[in-house]
């Protein structure tokens, strides 16, 4: 027998509702809209405050700030995934002069205070996805969320004659110009402007119909609140003109479900899972087990109640917006509204993904027995030795294996089966090296016969059969003696 969880129950519901009602009151917003998503589908929509005089829902747009980031991020992995750029090309190679827009050389302030010159080619594409170019967390000149784009009609304007604040590669600094250049190059290398391409290459496949980089009807004005009275004061709604890249899009909570699911899982007629994957992966965090906020490539990385999560913040004048996805849980959580400042919109969209996980835990896929199985590589599971470390290697759907260290502490990865034999690890210690099975030419192996499985290698490691396997070719060679117990003490 199997049952139905599509709909969130009904104290699921009045707890998430309690939660955006919190919000909205105690963060004095003029409108505030919550959702949560799970498996890939809109479970639940609340909203509370006035629209133009009618409570929004799931349909009505608000601004989303820096949440564009992860579409601008979407389209430099398409272009990386068609082979027209790699992420270690430096920034130059396809947009030359673009330190300074005029061809000028990027110039930076050492910790002296006094003026070095810095060459383009020392930025590359990666570290502008992952924010660790060292470029200005700001653009030059007034405040460019508040004021038009014409302002900014070149990439000068935007990166100003000193644009790095850290030396390439060194740290995470946030930049909102970088996002700005790497708009610029999507535009470069198809020709057409960063709105079109979006619009092509992922709004319409992924069906984001209401997401637009200026508002369509009906759509939420942005309000500043006054900290000390409750009036309220317009924000400006700018185009930011070559800005847009780091923060112009209008979204909604429905379309947001959409795009909260393709984080996820992602679609091949956009990105492939295994490219979204990457977007997920610490690219700039402490280099620590025991990090809670990182950055991967467009997406910031947090880790909160025991969970991770992935998504990104977003502000302009006027909004606030956060969404985050839980790979593991199946869940996202949505959360916009027209203010300024008030609510705290990142807490407000995690909790709605603890509220929903805690009550309503996932519920896993049945387990179901492979449909085929290689005998060899059948004849492969079960333990293996690094040294006298024990690991056990399980076999897996479409010839796919997983290494997992018996102590379940230490180097677990899952590896993906390639044409050629080999297998490549998808995660951990081992993501993106190489494992082979070697097998005996000349008469060794644990049975003595040529073809025989002598051992994995994996990144230059040799996993054996046995504890130091004197069979195989173990680095540095086996003692003939073998094991032996301690040696007696001297008495005394």
């Amino acid at each position: 027998m199997s049952e139905s969880f599509e709909d969130l129950l009904p104290a699921t519901r009045r707890a998430l509702y309690h939660r955006i009602a919190t919000a909205q009151a105690d963060g004095r917003a003029p409108s505030l809209v919550g959702a949560v998503v799970r498996e890939g589908r809109a479970a639940w929509t609340g909203a509370r405050g006035f629209v133009d005089g009618r409570e929004p829902d799931g349909d009505t747009q608000y601004r989303i700030g820096s949440i564009t980031k992860t579409f601008t991020a979407v389209l430099v992995l398409r272009l990386r995934d068609e082979g027209l750029l790699d992420l270690a090309d430096p920034l130059a190679k396809h947009l030359p002069g673009t330190s300074t827009g005029t061809g000028k050389r990027i110039r930076t302030r050492t910790r002296t205070g006094t003026a070095a010159d810095r060459g383009a080619d020392e930025v590359t594409i990666a570290q502008l996805l992952a924010h660790t170019a060292g470029l200005a967390a700001e653009a030059p000149g007034p405040w460019w969320e508040r004021t038009p784009g014409t302002l900014r009609p070149a990439l000068s304007d935007v990166l100003g004659e000193q644009p790095l604040r850290h030396p390439s590669g060194r740290i995470h600094h946030y930049s909102n110009p970088g996002y700005t250049v790497l708009g610029s190059l999507v535009e470069e290398l198809r020709g057409e402007p960063w709105e079109v391409v979006l619009g092509r290459e992922v709004l319409e496949p992924l069906g984001m119909t209401r997401t637009s980089a200026q508002p369509l009807t009906p759509y939420a004005h942005g309000w500043a609140v006054h900290p000390w009275a409750d009036v309220l004061l317009p924000e400006p709604a700018e185009d930011l003109g070559l800005m847009a890249p780091s923060g112009q899009l209008w979204s909604t909570a429905a379309d947001l479900a959409r795009w909260a699911r393709f984080l996820a899982e992602g679609d091949e007629r956009v990105l492939s899972a295994e490219t979204v994957a990457e977007m997920r992966t610490p690219a700039a965090a402490p280099g620590s087990d025991s990090w809670d906020a990182g950055y991967g490539l467009g997406l910031q990385l947090v880790r909160r109640d025991g969970r991770t999560l992935v998504g990104h913040t977003g502000s302009l004048p006027g909004f606030l917006a956060t969404l985050w996805v839980s790979v593991e849980d199946g869940l996202a959580g949505i959360a916009l509204a027209n203010t300024t400042s008030g609510p705290l919109m990142s807490g407000l969209a995690a909790d709605l993904v603890r509220i929903t996980a805690e009550r309503e835990p996932r519920i896993p896929a049945p387990w179901q027995p492979l449909s085929e199985a290689d005998q060899e590589l059948l004849a492969l599971t079960g333990p293996w030795y690094w040294g006298p470390a024990p690991f056990v290697l399980r076999l897996e759907a479409d010839r796919a294996l997983e290494l997992v260290p018996l102590s379940g502490a230490g180097r677990a990865s899952r590896f993906r089966a390639e044409e050629d034999g080999t297998w490549t690890g998808l995660d951990g210690y081992y993501a993106g090296e190489t494992l082979r099975v070697v097998r005996s030419s000349d008469g060794r192996g644990r049975d003595h016969g040529v073809g025989a499985v002598t051992h994995l290698d994996l990144g230059s490691f040799v996993f054996t059969r046995e504890p130091y396997d004197a069979a195989a070719p173990v680095p540095g060679g086996v003692d003939p003696k073998g094991w032996r117990p301690a040696p007696a003490r001297p008495s005394s």
